[in-house]
């Protein structure tokens, strides 16, 4: 009985439990709005290349 409460007492796990749940929203996350990413990285692209031949 005492093996049991020492076990539910136990928390050292809950770090690992706590950084996967985040890593899989931010996933989801990406996941959803993976369009939006891509044309918001494409137009951040594009405008350092517009500012790049502005230069030379």
């Amino acid at each position: 009985m005492e093996l049991i409460k020492a076990f539910l007492a136990n928390e050292d796990g809950m770090g690992v439990v706590e950084i996967i749940l985040i890593i899989v929203v931010l996933i989801a996350m990406v996941a959803i709005f993976k369009d939006e990413i891509e044309d918001l990285v494409d137009d951040v692209w594009d405008s350092i290349e517009d500012s790049a031949k502005k230069i030379y």
